[in-house]
């Protein structure tokens, strides 16, 4: 995607500033954010006369007719499978054996398990419910304060688009047409940065507030066993992860793998039966309801905003008002924090990456450079207000409120800005691969 012929100023009209408008309105409203895009883009449409209206059911199809979107809900369904197996608490268990012997170890095995998660289901909100439900009780149990166990729970699930295979990572690389599997590898290390941020920040506080003091020594016995106990819960991540790297499945083909690996050991094990097969089916496909209808809306307005030039003329504006890569690096923080405080990520990257990405190749940024950027500092919309959609599942999960969670998760949301700056400005953990 090649962008040039800056403009040298933003002029934009009525025709596209109204629509626009009109999407703010929506949202403020609490029209559903895939109503609020799709009005916005018929309305940019019809004002512009950007593509003719008789287009927008082919642009809608186009928009969703893709191979690696088949993902999305394999992944979901996957990530499903994997708490009814009970394959999950598994994987805590690995976690909490390898972990529990530190001082802070069942916050840290917390955290650990959400990125395990991460590694499997690829979405933020599935892991924080699977992992509150499982760890928020022993983490009471060891003295940390129900909210800010919430708070440890909800931080660590913002892993889930960070760590590959991650759902945005599959919108991004759709939308601005770099390779999937490249930007996966990309995002390995800034991920695996993300977990340990977060660890050292619940170390940190712990040691300040003194809320968890293990003294159990770490036990090969049990490590081992809780290993082999959780062998099959391993592999999935395993052949997924190692499938995409090896070169031997695409992200999609390992997604179906995958679905097929975690049914296969439920049914071997018995702790599935095929009447719990529609169950998570229709589980899997609300999530799947909420994000392709936006994805679908979402894409004719970016080709629209494309069409009439905001992301050329955008990208000339702030390159006319200043050429530091500094502060344009911080200028594109700051809207993607502001913007993850108020829309999902999926409307976000369909919406902004179109129009950032000039911006970020005028500065000489590479694009898996910028994708994973851009990806990790919206992460860290999803714990803080007024949306914080992990603040909402983890609060409807341990019933604790949803203000008491966000005050106690600021201290994650400053190790998150953190890492994103060492990612914007270290771009070798983005293109070690490369």
């Amino acid at each position: 995607m090649l962008y040039s012929n800056y403009s040298a100023e933003l002029n934009v009209g009525m025709d596209v500033a109204g629509p626009l408008l009109l999407m703010l309105a929506l949202f403020a409203l609490g029209v559903p954010i895939w109503v609020s895009l799709g009005l916005t883009g018929l309305a940019m449409l019809w004002f512009t006369g950007a593509l003719p209206l008789s287009l927008l059911g082919e642009s809608l199809f186009n928009g969703v007719d893709a191979f690696a979107l088949i993902a999305i809900p394999l992944y979901l369904l996957t990530g499903d499978a994997l708490v009814r197996t009970g394959l999950s608490d598994k994987l805590l268990n690995i976690a909490e054996a390898t972990m529990g012997s530190l001082r802070t170890g069942m916050g840290t095995s917390t955290v650990m398990g959400c990125g395990f998660f991460a590694c499997i289901s690829g979405s933020d909100a599935a892991g924080c419910a699977a992992v509150g439900r499982i760890t928020f009780g022993r983490l009471v149990e060891k003295g940390y304060p129900p909210a800010y166990a919430a708070a440890l729970v909800a931080a660590g699930s913002c892993t889930g688009i960070l760590i590959p295979p991650s759902i945005a990572y599959i919108i991004v690389g759709l939308v601005l047409g770099v390779p999937v599997t490249s930007l996966f590898l990309a995002a390995a290390i800034p991920g695996v940065l993300v977990l340990v941020a977060i660890m050292i920040t619940n170390i940190l506080i712990n040691r300040w507030r003194g809320y968890e003091q293990s003294s159990q020594r770490f036990d090969w016995g049990r490590w081992l066993a809780a290993m082999w106990d959780g062998k099959y819960a391993l592999s999935i991540p395993v052949v997924i992860l190692g499938g995409i790297y090896s070169g031997l499945f695409t992200p999609t083909e390992a997604a179906a793998v995958a679905v097929l690996i975690t049914l296969a050991i439920g049914f071997w094990k018995k702790t599935i039966t095929l009447a719990d097969i529609p169950k998570m089916l229709a589980s899997s496909a609300k999530v799947n309801g909420v994000i392709v209808p936006i994805i679908a809306v979402a894409l004719p307005l970016a080709q629209a905003l494309a069409l009439v030039e905001v992301p050329q003329a955008f990208a000339g504006m702030i390159s006319d008002y200043t050429s530091d890569p500094v502060l344009i690096i911080l200028l594109m923080l700051a809207i993607f924090m502001l913007a993850g405080c108020f829309m999902e990520a999926t409307p976000n990257i369909v919406i902004l990456s179109p129009i950032m990405y000039p911006l970020a190749m005028e500065i000489g940024m590479d694009p898996l450079h910028f994708c994973v950027f851009m990806i990790t500092t919206l992460g860290i919309g999803f714990i803080t207000p007024p949306l914080g959609l992990n603040l909402f599942v983890i609060s409807g999960v341990t019933g604790q409120p949803i203000l008491n969670v966000a005050r106690h998760s600021v201290a994650y949301v400053i190790a998150l800005v953190a890492v994103a700056l060492i990612i914007a400005f270290v771009p070798q953990l983005s293109l070690w691969a490369f």
